[in-house]
Parts: structure tokens; sequence; C-alpha cells
């Protein structure tokens, strides 16, 4: 491998005073609850309006969404829709005889309840409304709470509550950040507390989220976003060079990739890509042009085995394949969040319309981990029942074991089976001797 261009990333910033600040404001909304709720809200989101969005309030933001919008979020949601549905078909209850009179089965449950965190800070995360609460409506999840930021004296933009309101959210909050979170979390202002939260949010939101991991189950821990190009000389440069550009305006801090076998295409994304990015509005330019300079990568390889290895250390969240032979990438590559094959898609479809989930694994979690989906919303749970004659041999088994670890009280409920089904049995029950 040759880098024609090495990432010189800034030093990490310490941690340290997010999770202090995370761990202050989650223990003063535990204790004080709404009200602690609300001064925060109105101190970080400046908003001392309704927290709960009426069913007026909905109705009336939709009167403010273009018919275009509109048509274009119902597209969106679609296509999303089906998708979690197809997701949905693949998770079945089952049950099997293990052996004459022993059932095993396994049943799919809903959560009861998930909040869904909706980003509003830089940009309106319409797509972010669609792919968290559809996907959660589509498991079965009873209720469904939503939170996003306000605006100063406008509360959620209206094609958020629109999107919302269209996916099945059945509360809607005024509300962001940590207190958002933590609202959801703790049942505030007349919801079930949350089983799960999911979505993505800054640094501040994603902390919250790990801090509560246990006491409600989240979707993934979540980093900065993050996208890998991989390509082939039969790649069209400039396409390379707009996809590279178009994610790393997520942010200064979000990586981005190029993985190719052709030192030319290789040397024209580099001359193209700082050009696309001078042409930004000025706000994505900034964060564009310092995603690029410290974190981006352009990695020459020596053919697709090399390249496809170089993906799989990486395990990007995003995996963009623009090369020949897109059924052997398919089939060769195994870290990623999700994978767009050919310049006929793009990450940024994935981003907003195209219906695969957008909340996807970051870091390098892509290695253990799948994004978001029904999967997520939903428990696997497992049942056992058995007749008596099938007791015999289980407990015979689970007795013995049970004594060679040394718990008698399991030996002993398996010991009481046995002596009421089989009265005038016999058995030997103590723990196998071991040799040596």
């Amino acid at each position: 491998m040759i880098y024609m261009k090495k990432a010189t990333p800034p030093a990490p910033a310490d941690q340290q005073d997010v999770r202090a600040t995370v761990e202050s404001i989650l223990a003063q909304i535990a204790s004080g609850g709404e009200d602690a709720a609300r001064a925060f809200t109105a101190d970080l989101d400046h908003w001392s309006g309704d927290i709960v969005v009426s069913q007026a309030t909905r109705a009336a933001a939709a009167d403010l969404v273009p018919d275009q919008l509109k048509a274009d979020i119902r597209f969106a949601h679609d296509n999303i829709r089906r998708f979690a549905e197809a997701q949905r078909a693949t998770v079945t209850d089952c049950a099997v005889e293990i052996l004459p009179g022993l059932m095993a089965g396994q049943k799919q449950i809903p959560v009861s309840a998930a909040g869904c965190y909706v980003p509003g800070g830089r940009y309106s995360h319409v797509a972010s409304a669609i792919m968290t609460i559809t996907t959660a409506k589509v498991a079965g999840v009873p209720h469904i709470a939503a939170c996003s930021p306000p605006r100063a004296g406008q509360g959620i933009p209206p094609a958020i509550i629109y999107a919302m309101d269209l996916c099945g959210a059945d509360v809607i909050l005024n509300m962001g950040g940590v207190q958002g979170v933590a609202a959801m979390a703790n049942g505030l202002f007349g919801l079930p507390k949350a089983d799960i939260l999911v979505g993505p949010g800054n640094q501040y939101v994603a902390e919250a989220k790990r801090i509560l991991y246990g006491q409600v189950g989240i979707d993934m821990f979540a980093g900065p976003t993050d996208s890998m190009v991989i390509a082939d000389a039969t790649a069209d440069a400039a396409m390379v060079a707009a996809d590279l550009v178009g994610q790393a305006e997520h942010g200064y801090n979000s990586p981005v990739w190029l993985v190719t076998s052709d030192r030319g295409l290789a040397s024209a994304v580099l001359d193209l890509v700082p050009r696309l990015i001078a042409t930004l509005p000025a706000l994505n330019r900034d964060s564009a042009q310092a995603a690029w300079t410290e974190l981006a990568e352009v990695i020459l390889c020596d053919g697709p085995e090399e390249m496809a290895q170089v993906a799989d250390q990486v395990a990007p969240e995003h995996l963009h394949v623009q090369a020949a032979d897109l059924e052997w990438w398919l089939n060769r590559l195994r870290a990623y969040g999700s994978l767009f094959l050919g310049e006929e898609t793009t990450v940024a479809f994935g981003d907003k319309t195209s219906g695969p989930n957008h909340v996807l694994p970051t870091s390098g979690a892509a290695r253990y981990t799948g994004g978001l989906s029904v999967h997520k919303f939903m428990k696997t749970v497992t049942w056992q029942r058995a007749t008596r004659a099938a007791a015999r041999p289980l407990a015979e088994a689970t007795a013995r074991i049970s004594r060679l670890e040394g718990m008698e009280g399991h030996a002993r409920s398996a010991d009481i089976r046995l002596a009421k089904f089989f009265p005038d049995e016999v058995f030997d029950l103590r723990a196998p001797a071991i040799s040596g």
C-alpha cells in the first residue's frame, strides 16, 4: 500500500469535561424531573414554550411544508418502510422438538416504548426522523416518543414535525440535547419510560446514551460519521470526488477514505476535491475543508484483494464501491455499516431516501455490529415445555452436572422432579468422578 494522502489528525479532545457535564445534567433531571428538564431547555435550547407538541401544532406545521417537500418526505418514508417491512419478515417465531417430548422455541417481542432522538443543530435532519420512527413503527413498538431541539421562537422546524407525525410518533417533545434524552429515558411529560433510545446526535447526546446504557437499551455507541470509496480505473474521478466531499461536509471530525488501484484516478481526485470544497456554502465548506485536510486518506493498493483488506480493517460506516465486478465485492467485503455498489447509487441516497437505515456503526464498530433495524426494537426470547418422560433424562443429566459444578440447589430442583414423576425408581445422581 502507498499513502498518497495520509491523515494528520489533531490531538484528541479531552472527553472528561463532556462526560462531567452530561453526568451533571442527567443527575439533575433524574432528581428534579420535568422542572429540571424545562430549565435546561430554556437555558440551552432557548425555548420556554410548550414541551409536548400538540395535535394542533402538528397540523399547523404540516400546512407550512410545501407540497413538493411533503411528497419527497412521503417518498422517503415509503422506501424506508418497505425495507423495514422486508427486514421484519425475516424475523420469525419458531419451535422445534429437541428430543421426544421436549419442545423449545423463540418468540419475537417488540419493546414497549422507544425514544427517537432527531438532531436539529446546523441541519434539519428530516431523514433521521423518518429512519428512526418508521423502523420502530414497523417493528411493532406500541409507544414511540420523538424529540428534537426547538429553535428559539419557533420550536421544532415544521418539516421535522411533519415527518415525525407522518411516521407515527405518539408524542413529540420540543426538547433537544441531554435533556431530551433524559426526558425519554425517565418517562417525563406523560411518556412511558423508554426501553430503548435511538438516533444520532452530537457528542453530548452520544455520551448521554452511553451513560444511560443499562438503564435503557441504545442502538449503538456512535461517533462522527465516516465514509470510504473503493474505486478502480473504471471509476469516474469527478463522481468519486463529489461523493467524498459530500460526506466530508458532515463535520470537521468526519473522516473519508479513497482506496484505489489506479494512481491516475487518485491524482485526479486529489486535484478535484479541494476545488469542489471551495464551491460549497461557507459553513459546509469549513467543515469539509477541515475533514479533508486533517482526516482524509488516499490509499493506493495492488489490486482488488488488497483494497478489500484495507476496507475490512477500517470497517467504515459507509462503503461505496465504484469498481468492476460488483458481485465479487458484494461477496468479498465483510466489515461495513452499509454498502453502496456502483456509481448509480451514492451514500447520500442512503442518508436520505433509498430505504436501508442511515443510523449506522461508526469508528470501526462495523467489525462487530450492524446498523439500526427492526431487530434493534425487538427481543428474541425463548421458551420451553417438556413432558414427564422428556424431563427424566434432562433431570438426571442436570443433577449430575450441577453437583460437579458445586451447585447443589440446582441439583435438588432436578432431584425433586424425578422423585415426583418416577417415585418407584432409583437414580444415581451423584457428581461423576473424574480421574486425574
